[in-house]
């Protein structure tokens, strides 16, 4: 499919955000998001090298995410070079996510866990602490790697490169309002169908499927909310909720695994006061789990989303920030 060069992107025109969607095409709205991730990439990762505010990896990570959501939800509007593509995002946001877990057990340990153990305890868990001290030192190691390869950075450039005059598909020239519904069908179809909404089982891998699969449904439709009619906002932010709580559900776990490691492992009748901290914590996120799960699953809520779908973009939109 021969692509096609839009007049007002040339001159590097800034949209409104939200945009009127009856003046953007889809190539313009994608175009914004990709531009507004790159940004914020430029600005994170001088930070995240830094290595003195954890916020700003964990920033990184969610810019890196959206980027590529942002790269494959509209490629079919886009006429990228051949050596741009989500894989090489995705193989840079992998590294992000070893440190950014380990920062989130820490952070677990010493402010939620740690001040409600007695002293013996934690002494207990001071080999834990260092073994996650040192994990993250490799880790960050790798990172700083990755940030700073040649191929993460030759990708960053031709993306930059590609929004100075950036090239659209036909079908990226067409006007965006149109067009809103499916742009985030790939994204949700099939959600509701998922076996991870009927789950028993707290450990199960499905959760953990689950939580991604909500994960890209809610990034395909944020870039989309200024045009959401209120049952698909309601939606999002059950979507927000529950990633939340199946996220703290599998960070309990990971924690309870890495402590049952080294030479204090927790495990028989070792550490009972942080067993039971742990166990405490996992119950009340699966029980708020289970209880919107089943809130989310009724009939009445997904037709009230499926009918929110296909209302997408037919309101009007919010005032331009």
């Amino acid at each position: 499919m021969a692509a096609c060069q839009p007049a007002a992107a040339d001159h590097g025109v800034r949209l409104p955000w939200p945009p009127q969607a009856g003046e953007a095409s889809n190539g313009d709205f994608a175009l914004e998001l990709i531009r507004r991730q790159i940004r914020r990439l430029g600005k994170l990762q001088p930070e995240v090298i830094k290595d003195r505010d954890p916020e700003a990896l964990h920033q990184l990570r969610v810019s890196l995410r959206r980027l590529r959501t942002a790269l494959g939800q509209f490629a079919p509007a886009l006429d990228l070079p051949t050596t741009v593509n989500g894989s090489r995002i995705a193989a840079v946001a992998r590294r992000t996510g070893l440190c950014r877990d380990l920062d989130v057990l820490r952070l677990r340990l010493e402010d939620t866990l740690l001040p409600r153990l007695p002293q013996q305890e934690r002494q207990a868990l001071v080999g834990a602490m260092k073994r996650l001290d040192h994990d993250r030192v490799q880790a960050f190691e790798t990172l700083q790697e990755a940030l700073r390869s040649g191929r993460y950075l030759k990708l960053l450039a031709r993306l930059h490169k590609w929004q100075q005059r950036p090239r659209f598909t036909p079908l990226g020239l067409l006007p965006l309002a149109p067009w809103l519904p499916a742009w985030q069908a790939p994204f949700t179809v099939g959600l509701f169908l998922h076996p991870g909404w009927w789950e028993q089982d707290p450990a199960s891998e499905l959760l953990h499927d689950l939580r991604k699969r909500i994960k890209g449904a809610r990034y395909a439709l944020e870039p989309l909310e200024a045009w959401c009619p209120p049952p698909l906002l309601e939606w999002l932010e059950e979507l927000r909720q529950a990633q939340s709580h199946l996220g703290e559900l599998h960070d309990l776990q990971v924690l309870e695994q890495t402590l049952g490691q080294g030479k204090h492992p927790l495990k028989g009748d070792s550490l009972p006061v942080l067993r039971q901290e742990l166990h405490q914590q996992e119950t009340e996120h699966w029980l708020r789990w289970r209880e919107q799960a089943q809130r989310l699953v009724l009939d009445s809520n997904r037709r009230a989303i499926e009918r929110g779908f296909l209302e997408l973009g037919q309101d009007t939109p919010l005032a331009p920030q």
